[in-house]
């Protein structure tokens, strides 16, 4: 049985890829079709084609030096590559020979003749240059190739200006956003204390159930939005080292007892089984004991969220050495993609479908703004200490879990230790 000849084309000219697709599908040739150069690109790699048309103008790279990248190539080294092209110009041509092409066949295709020029660069026909021609388009290609980098790289760094302009532009934004909604907020959030506290509304809310439900569940939400609004501007501190740490003596095992009594409730109701021998825990050192506190409630909530229910939650501690210490927390959860592991600690950053969270922060897959491991990261830095994460992946039905490691310094006299954050 004959094999089929397969031709790649490369081509951001939606009129010349019809027109040459259709002359070669017809004339028995299998064509692969490339938009633009990386795509060509791949494409050659995956079906190693035996003929490779490109055009020479391409929004992403030039025909020319596809056929060098290809030329790198030990499985596409020999497949004979044919500029097609609009690009007349003998120099042109020259510095398209120079970059490794076998033939040059110019626009308007003449389709009476294609398939016969395709057929003999098939066979093994290749064009060439005279050498003092050869050397005189290799310095022009080469300082093509120069000026082309030159221009990307200053489009480059324009862009780049652009970016940390924007992204500055947009912790300002979130910045000045939050405050402006603590201070609106505060009154509310002081206000449904007083609600809470007064003698004649607890006893309407007693006597009316109604009333009680309503009371509880705007209660609930200004508590909620109390929070996010603390998230978002603890995060801007320590994304832009505005965060002053207050050291003083803290002992570990006091501080996660602590966060363990916050989400006492919420273990309970979902049947997660958690373990921890503070006893054997390291005595006191010096930290920040309320940063620290909302560092590992983050990580604790993290692994009670991706933690189904009835699963269990492990806590762990011990020296490293005579300097530092580490905390471990480890999970029968859902467990952690290796590509989602690099960035989990990144500002806003959520692994998986945000449209599949609940919008509870302590449900199973709950939600949240995708702050809370920034914020421990950002905390633990600037105790001088580091956070990660190892995890065999994500599958929710083996469940691998992960564990958070969580490694701080003893004694605030370290090299490296500061009372500023430092990011």
């Amino acid at each position: 049985m004959t094999r089929t000849v397969t031709i790649l084309y490369i081509e951001d000219d939606e009129a010349s890829r019809v027109l040459v697709q259709r002359v070669l599908s017809y004339s028995g040739y299998r064509v692969l079709i490339a938009e633009r150069a990386l795509e060509g690109i791949d494409l050659a790699k995956k079906h190693r084609p035996d003929l490779i048309l490109t055009d020479i103008n391409l929004p992403d790279l030039s025909g020319r030096e596809i056929t060098v990248r290809l030329r790198a190539d030990p499985q596409l080294v020999s497949v004979p590559i044919v500029a097609l092209t609009a690009q007349s110009h003998a120099l042109e041509r020259e510095k398209t020979f120079v970059a490794g092409v076998n033939g040059y066949i110019t626009k308007p295709v003449d389709v009476s003749t294609l398939t016969d020029q395709i057929e003999l660069y098939l066979k093994g026909h290749s064009e060439s240059i005279d050498a003092a021609t050869l050397q005189t388009a290799q310095r022009a290609y080469n300082q093509e190739l120069v000026e082309r980098l030159e221009a990307n790289v200053r489009d480059l760094e324009a862009r780049n200006r652009d970016l940390r302009r924007l992204d500055r532009i947009k912790d300002d934004f979130i910045q000045l956003t939050a405050h402006e909604l603590r201070t609106p907020l505060t009154t509310v959030y002081g206000y449904s204390r007083l609600v809470q506290t007064s003698t004649a509304i607890q006893v309407v809310m007693q006597h009316d159930p109604e009333v009680n439900a309503c009371l509880a569940g705007l209660i609930d939400s200004i508590e909620r939005l109390h929070k996010v609004v603390d998230e978002i501007i603890t995060i801007s501190r320590v994304a832009s080292g505005r965060i002053d740490l207050k050291l003083g003596p803290t002992h570990p095992g006091n501080l996660i007892t602590h966060v363990i009594d916050e989400y006492s409730a919420v273990i309970g109701q979902r049947n997660l089984a958690l373990s921890y021998d503070t006893s054997t825990w390291p005595s006191t050192f010096f930290a920040d004991a309320a940063l620290l506190e909302l560092a590992f409630s983050n990580v604790l909530g993290n692994a009670i969220k991706y933690t189904p229910d009835g699963g269990t939650i492990a806590l762990d501690a011990k020296m490293v050495d005579d300097t530092s210490m580490r905390i471990s927390i480890t999970d029968s959860g859902i467990g952690i993609n290796p590509q989602d592991q690099q960035h989990i600690f990144d500002r806003f950053y959520t692994a998986g479908d945000t449209q599949l969270h609940s919008t509870s922060k302590t449900a199973f897959r709950g939600g949240g703004l995708g702050l809370g491991l920034a914020i421990s990261r950002g905390i633990i830095e600037a105790h001088g200490g580091r956070i990660w994460v190892e995890s065999e992946g994500c599958d929710e039905q083996k469940m691998p879990g992960s564990t958070f490691h969580i490694e701080l310094p003893l004694d605030s006299s370290m090299p490296g230790f500061t009372r500023q954050t430092f990011l």
